[in-house]
């Protein structure tokens, strides 16, 4: 798993994790520290940090096997995007109809986005 999709497993997941799991998670995968940099920032062993990683990689990844959220946000996002597209597309007919509806599919898709 790359260093993208655990960022975004630990933004879902993250408060399911020891402080200790953040903190590796944290210096590793968001500030890409190596693992003797972190053992020597949290003074615990090269192997205490291997652990800890391995672990709370493994929570992380099972919580996004049993909830799919980071899967389905995803989805909603490439939907939204889509929607878009397709209103802004509209939104140029000369039926002014169809483009007011098109500026109204925008306006909701944008609001869902933030």
């Amino acid at each position: 798993m790359g260093a993208l999709e655990m960022t975004l497993l630990f933004d879902y997941y993250g408060e399911l994790l020891t402080e200790r799991q953040r903190m590796c998670i944290d210096l590793r995968h968001n500030q890409d520290l190596s693992l003797a940099e972190i053992a020597q920032e949290l003074n615990v062993s090269r192997q205490g940090v291997h652990d800890n990683l391995t672990r709370a990689e493994a929570l992380l990844r099972n919580m996004e096997e049993k909830t799919e959220c980071v899967r389905r946000d995803l989805a909603s996002r490439k939907a939204i995007a889509r929607i878009l597209e397709i209103a802004k597309e509209l939104e140029t007919n000369k039926d002014t109809y169809v483009s007011d509806l098109a500026g109204q599919i925008i306006a909701v898709a944008e609001g869902v986005e933030e």
